[in-house]
C-alpha cells in the first residue's frame, strides 16, 4: 500500500495501518528532522513528536492538495523549525538574564565613595590618639599582629599592650560615634 491509502486508513483508527505507514516515513521524517535540528537526542524526540501528531492529527490530510509523505514531512519540518526557534529563543532569554544578572546589584561609584570617607574617617580618629595607642592599634588591626606578638614587637609586657588597645579602641568607638 502507499502512504497515500494508508494515511487515510489512519485517519479512520487503523493501527496496523499506522504501523505500515510508520514503516515508510520513519526515516524520511527522521532524515528531515536531524537536518534542521542538528542534536541527535533532540531530533529524536522531534521525530516522535511528529509521528504522534501523525496519529492524533491524520483525519486532516486531504488528498487533493499533495501527496501523503509530502504532507507529514511538512508536518515534521514545521515541528523542527518550532524546535530550533524555542531553543534559540530560550537561549537567548537565558543570555539576556545573565547579563542582568553579572551587573553590580549596587551603585559602585556611592559604595566607592562611601568606603573612602569612612577611610578618612577612620585616619582623622586615628590621629586623634596617643601615638603609643596608635601604634598598637595599627599593629594588630592593620598590620595582623596578635596582642602577643605585638607586646614582642615594641618590647613591652602584654598586659601594657592591652591596655593601650582597650584605651585605643575606647577613644575609636567614641570618635566614630559608636559606628565600628
Amino acid at each position: 500500500m502507499e502512504a497515500d491509502e494508508l494515511l487515510v486508513l489512519v485517519a479512520g483508527g487503523d493501527q496496523k495501518a499506522f504501523e505500515d505507514l510508520y514503516g515508510l516515513v520513519s526515516g524520511p521524517v527522521f532524515g528531515l528532522v536531524r537536518r534542521v535540528v542538528r542534536d541527535p537526542a533532540q531530533s529524536e524526540e522531534v521525530a516522535q513528536e511528529v509521528l504522534l501528531e501523525l496519529w492524533r492529527s491524520a483525519g486532516r490530510y486531504d488528498p487533493g492538495r499533495g501527496s501523503a509523505l509530502s504532507w507529514v514531512l511538512t508536518l515534521a519540518h514545521r515541528r523542527a523549525v518550532d524546535r530550533v526557534r524555542s531553543a534559540r529563543a530560550a537561549g537567548e532569554r537565558e543570555l539576556r538574564m545573565a547579563r542582568r544578572s553579572n551587573g553590580p546589584a549596587f551603585d559602585q561609584v556611592a559604595e566607592e565613595v562611601e568606603a573612602g570617607l569612612e577611610r578618612e574617617w577612620v585616619r582623622r580618629c586615628l590621629d586623634r590618639l596617643t601615638a603609643l595607642q596608635r601604634q598598637s592599634v595599627t599593629l594588630a588591626y592593620y598590620d595582623g599582629y596578635t596582642y602577643r606578638e605585638v607586646a614582642e614587637r615594641l618590647s613591652l609586657p602584654l598586659g601594657t599592650v592591652k591596655t593601650r588597645m582597650r584605651d585605643g579602641l575606647t577613644r575609636l568607638r567614641d570618635c566614630l560615634g559608636g559606628v565600628a
